[in-house]
């Protein structure tokens, strides 16, 4: 419903196929992003960086492929978007790299691969593995948790501000992108990413929460 009521209100349509939702998070509640875009029609890419959980989505039959290759990811978006099929495709990989390649695109192509992104990392708990740095591996970033935790926060809010410059540059040509109520805008702020509402106060984020904008 989520999905379907962002269409609806930011796109205008009611029919998702041939439009892509991009986002972040395979694991418990964000398991179900992957079977959501499906039931939508659309494309869904879902980045998750811990490959048990991309594996357990997948063999649930959640999500229809998995794949750990960005240029593989792009041509598989491209191919699904121009024929209108729904796919869910989990990346194994970090959502940062996805929305950087993106904008890549963007600006190589000028054209504009997504339509819908939204983000469910665990963002209430960003610096106990709750969300994890692009900058490292999986593991590395693990390791580094446990040795070195001011570090890792660093590596966390500059990894926030990477992913929000990303999701800016996007929602700028036209890609709307929505809270699902993680605390990733409020985290992205206090990392000092660019998240505030232009003339509103402090509170207010430039991005929609799905519970009062979208589902309300």
């Amino acid at each position: 419903l989520t999905v379907l009521n962002a269409g609806r209100r930011y796109l205008k349509v009611e029919d998702l196929s041939g439009k892509v939702f991009v986002t972040s998070g395979l694991g418990g509640m964000s398991g179900a992003q992957a079977k959501a875009a499906v039931i939508a029609g659309c494309v869904g890419v879902i980045a998750e960086v811990d490959e048990a959980a991309l594996l357990k989505r997948y063999k649930q039959g959640w999500l229809m492929e998995i794949s750990n290759n960005l240029d593989h990811c792009i041509a598989r978006l491209r191919d699904a978007r121009k024929n209108k099929i729904a796919l869910s495709l989990g990346y194994h990989g970090n959502v940062v790299d996805l929305w950087e390649r993106l904008v890549y695109e963007l600006d190589t192509t000028g054209e504009l691969l997504v339509d819908l992104g939204s983000d469910q990392t665990s963002c209430h708990n960003p610096f106990s593995g709750g969300y994890y740095p692009v900058q490292l591996s999986f593991e590395e970033a693990k390791q580094l948790l446990s040795t070195s935790p001011g570090k890792f926060r660093t590596l966390v809010q500059e990894s926030l501000r990477r992913q929000v410059a990303a999701i800016n540059r996007l929602a700028d040509k036209g890609m709307f992108f929505w809270d699902y109520g993680n605390a990733f805008l409020l985290e992205a702020q206090r990392a000092g990413a660019d998240v505030e509402k232009r003339g509103a106060n402090k509170t207010e984020f430039r991005y929609p929460s799905y519970v009062q904008h979208i589902m309300g």
